[in-house]
């Protein structure tokens, strides 16, 4: 499938936004859209020699401005050293895509506490820490900003095998329509995506290895029957951080191809059979007529 972008090209023009997790995946992917809309992009992550190896490909492919700042999200001082060279190189700052993570498919009662906490860590300490430092910068300087969250469909149903991750998801998610509410006289917008599968070569297999990958497919619990394209959620992204979206504030947006409602009570039946339904409906026809007669 051949996603084009769908925002003219100098939608975000003179604008800096900063991509957590942004060296590789679908940070690298939509860090790349945000250049080709004119954006200044600093892209962070813990591996400067990744960064760097992806600042270059994005400058070649773009020509546009990428700062590559190594950074733990978990570490308050690497963040503010982040802000701080993005604020030096660039002027200002106009958005924060929060897309690091870390995940893994386990029982949970096979998990160590430090197993539990490096997820949580991650994902929720590493969210909020980001957009208590973005958002005391945009208040203090008078400076409306957008903040957008990577977040999971199962941030509100729950999920068995990734309950860290489910806690930590739920977590930034109800961060994300608290701050809406409390920041929205600033002029600070902030939403999340919650997209379905978007394999990334990497943190695909790390989180599907081995029999596991051959025993899910995961298109075979999806209506639309495929995966997503990094360039759909790349369009949602930059939509959802432009002026475009300037009336969107709190909001969760789903893009999954249906996944998540193929969790109803009868959504099994998509697996019978053309014959097996001819059998259901005389079944029912001679239910009915029985019935009639008594």
């Amino acid at each position: 499938m051949n996603v084009t972008g769908m925002l003219r090209d100098d939608a975000l023009k003179g604008k800096t936004i900063i991509v957590t997790g942004g060296g590789t995946g679908l940070g690298k992917s939509v860090s790349r859209y945000l250049l080709q809309l004119g954006a200044n992009v600093t892209i962070c992550s813990r591996r400067q020699t990744v960064l760097d190896a992806t600042a270059k490909e994005l400058i070649d492919e773009t020509s546009g401005q990428v700062l590559a700042v190594a950074c733990d999200v978990r570490n308050p001082v690497e963040i503010e050293n982040v802000i701080a060279r993005t604020i030096e190189k660039f002027g200002k700052i106009d958005g924060l895509l929060n897309n690091s993570a870390g995940n893994f498919i386990s029982p949970t009662e096979r998990l160590s506490y430090k197993a539990f906490d490096t997820v949580v860590d991650i994902v929720l300490r590493g969210t909020y820490y980001f957009t208590l430092a973005v958002g005391k910068y945009w208040i203090e300087n008078k400076i409306p900003g957008t903040v957008l969250n990577i977040s999971t469909t199962y941030a509100t149903t729950g999920s068995g095998y990734v309950v860290p991750s489910a806690v930590a998801k739920g977590g930034a998610l109800i961060m994300t329509k608290s701050l809406a509410a409390e920041w929205g006289k600033y002029g600070i917008r902030l939403n999340a995506i919650a997209p379905g599968p978007f394999p990334t070569k990497g943190a695909w297999d790390r989180l599907f290895p081995e029999p596991l990958a051959s025993m899910m497919d995961p298109t075979s619990r999806i209506p639309l029957h495929r995966v997503g394209e990094h360039g759909e959620l790349a369009n949602l992204a930059a939509f959802l951080l432009s002026d475009y979206s300037s009336y969107i504030t709190g909001e969760s947006i789903t893009i999954d191809g249906g996944e998540v409602l193929m969790a109803g009570e009868f959504s099994h039946l998509e697996n019978v059979t053309p014959e097996q339904w001819d059998m259901i409906e005389q079944t029912v026809r001679q239910a009915n007529k029985a019935s009639k007669k008594e």
